[in-house]
């Protein structure tokens, strides 16, 4: 990732310089076997190896977030962990306007992510960025259980994020946000894509465009590998794809969310299509949401922002602050 992709973070990102992978090799040797010298002279990794790219996962996370021990299994999302972390950050500023202006830290904000996924990311994260807490949902019991167990296997990450398993596929935040639950933020990835065939079509031209981009910064001929990678970076059906896609996804979390109104300071979602975001707007209109917000956020030629509405007013949203973060 070049230092021009990483200057569009946001700014308190730290994965904002350029990875220093002599640094990053200590952290995890195994990452060695993947390095390579590009044209420039410098240490990169291919990025359409989903090893490679676990690999420099497992050492980011181990150097920013003190997390020793991280894994996925076979055939799950590996999740960029810049563009994860640009996510955290963004919602962080929607608490520190209620805090003049101030970073809101420590074990009082508590925070949902839906669709958590085996890799645990978003909590590990938000609980080491800020020390929140966090509960994460999903709907996949390989992914609870696993993401349970990075929990336990890292101490820093024990007694900060507890794991629920969705057990219906057609609710959000029902059967998930209990009635004694207080969320500061709700935060979700949703499914991109409309079908496994879409999924599918959608992975394949990722790794051409990939496979492209190294050829052209390499100036050579680059092999097909699709036989020594995979078609894809991982990712079961529950985080590639839902029936309707991903405005289908949002607009069910949207109208459940009314449920919650009084529960949840802010509830958000990336979004990732921004034709999506006039059908967003007119489900929030009509679930009478009081207060709605649009982050946007780059990676590089990636394009994605933060949609967040909230059903308390900003009297309410005040003395919310007030009751649960004064000490």
């Amino acid at each position: 990732m070049s230092s021009d992709t990483k200057k569009q973070l946001h700014p308190r990102n730290p994965h904002n310089a350029p990875y220093d992978f002599n640094l990053l090799k200590k952290r995890v040797p195994e990452l060695s076997e993947f390095i390579e010298i590009t044209p420039g002279q410098n240490q990169s990794i291919d990025f359409s190896n989903p090893e490679a790219v676990k690999a420099l996962n497992q050492a980011l996370l181990k150097q920013t977030y003190k997390v020793a021990f991280w894994d996925i299994p076979e055939g799950y999302l590996c999740p960029a962990i810049p563009g994860r972390a640009d996510y955290i950050h963004y919602i962080a500023d929607l608490l520190a306007v209620l805090n003049n202006g101030n970073l809101v830290r420590g074990k009082k904000v508590s925070v949902l992510d839906i669709g958590t996924g085996a890799s645990c990311v978003y909590p590990i994260i938000g609980s080491q960025s800020y020390g929140w807490s966090f509960i994460g949902s999903d709907i996949d019991p390989i992914s609870v259980n696993f993401a349970t167990q990075l929990v336990k296997m890292n101490r820093n990450l024990s007694g900060m994020v507890r794991l629920r398993r969705q057990l219906d596929e057609k609710s959000v935040f029902h059967g998930i946000i209990k009635d004694q639950d207080l969320f500061e933020l709700t935060m979700c990835n949703p499914p991109f894509h409309k079908s496994a065939e879409e999924a599918t079509s959608g992975t394949e031209r990722k790794q051409k465009n990939l496979q492209k981009n190294k050829q052209e910064k390499s100036g050579g001929k680059v092999s097909d590998n699709k036989q020594q990678h995979g078609l894809n970076f991982g990712g079961q059906n529950t985080e590639l794809w839902c029936e309707g896609g991903e405005i289908a996804f949002l607009k069910r979390m949207i109208r459940e969310s009314a449920d919650y109104a009084g529960q949840c300071l802010w509830f958000t979602s990336l979004v990732s299509k921004k034709e999506n975001l006039d059908e967003i707007y007119s489900v929030l209109k009509k679930v009478k949401a009081t207060q709605v917000k649009t982050m946007n956020m780059a990676q590089g030629q990636k394009i994605s922002r933060v949609v967040a509405w909230s059903f308390l007013t900003d009297e309410e949203q005040i003395m919310w602050a007030e009751a649960r973060w004064t000490d």
